[in-house]
């Protein structure tokens, strides 16, 4: 399995939350994470399937800035 790693804007647990549902829908329920406590605001996505682009519109279309963090 690949893990996509993200810096985001996302800086709440409300936030995570109201985010859930369309993360669920997108990579499945227990199949990402959010790191709040680290500077970037890290998402954490296991999948093979999808494409790091997706996750980054699904964030920018409710307001949150994301970006891939590349090895």
């Amino acid at each position: 399995m690949a893990v996509l790693v993200f810096s985001t804007s996302v800086q709440s647990m409300e936030q995570v939350q109201s985010l859930k549902p369309k993360i669920d829908s997108l990579a499945g329920k227990n199949r990402w994470n959010f790191a709040l406590d680290d500077i970037d605001k890290i998402l954490r996505i296991v999948s093979d399937e999808i494409e790091p682009q997706l996750a980054i519109r699904l964030l920018n279309q409710h307001g949150f800035e994301c970006r891939e963090l590349n090895d």
